[in-house]
């Protein structure tokens, strides 16, 4: 594959479809998936004539659920998506920080 196939490959992936999952209807509500994406590539290419051809890329797409737009009733609300993992860091990190300052404070 050439460097320009990859880069428009990387065009074509690097979409709202990738942000945006396809709406889903039950009941009168419709639910619209969204997640946060990041991403990002490079690629060069020998451009000095010599055989072989030497060229490459490379990218990478890192994609978390971000929550849902839910239309019920010709009204649209935003649900965040719970990460309980991220919630669960956050906790072990708040106690291991209350915990050096109780130890500081006892010793003084």
């Amino acid at each position: 594959m050439k460097l320009g196939q990859v880069a428009s490959a990387a065009r074509d992936i690097f979409s709202a479809r990738l942000v945006y999952g396809e709406p889903v209807e039950r009941d009168g509500v419709v639910v619209i998936p969204a997640a946060a994406v990041f991403g990002g590539g490079g690629g060069g290419a020998d451009d000095t004539g010599a055989l072989p051809v030497r060229e490459g890329a490379g990218f990478g797409v890192l994609a978390r659920p971000a929550g849902a737009f839910v239309v019920r009733a010709g009204s649209v609300t935003w649900v965040p998506a719970v990460d309980v993992t991220r919630l669960g860091l956050a906790a072990a990190l708040t106690v291991v920080a209350l915990a050096k300052i109780l130890a500081k404070r006892t010793k003084a």
